[in-house]
């Protein structure tokens, strides 16, 4: 399984951001399989950020959920990640991340999927 994220590099302050993560030779409804974002900031450990799991359910990071929303499209077989009112320090590296089984974990090894991630600059 291969996945691959996409989306704007730059991105101002108090706007929207949107992430899409591609999974291929996977599916993203297969059972008991949990899409997680990750990110990590400049001299910051990862933080998880929530998932979609196979069925369509989502969880977020309490200290991120108000302002974040994952969903997926079964036909396009996509993730996607939308963050709004983005501020200086969202300003991170985005990973896609697949696992079975449900965990919520910032950390890579924990994940048998993982994309390239995206770089995500919040600047005016």
């Amino acid at each position: 399984v291969r996945l691959q994220e996409s989306g704007p590099g730059l991105v101002m302050p108090a706007q929207t951001l949107f992430i899409t993560c591609a999974v291929f030779n996977g599916s993203i409804t297969t059972n008991y399989h949990y899409w997680s974002w990750v990110r990590q900031s400049p001299g910051k450990g990862p933080e998880w950020i929530g998932y979609i799991d196979y069925s369509g359910d989502t969880k977020y990071s309490p200290s991120l959920e108000s302002r974040t929303s994952i969903s997926r499209d079964i036909n396009t077989n996509t993730v996607y990640l939308q963050m709004d009112d983005l501020k200086s320090e969202d300003t991170a590296v985005y990973y896609c991340a697949g696992r079975w089984y449900y965990y919520c974990s910032p950390q890579k090894a924990d994940y048998e999927y993982w994309g390239q991630g995206i770089q995500v600059n919040v600047s005016s």
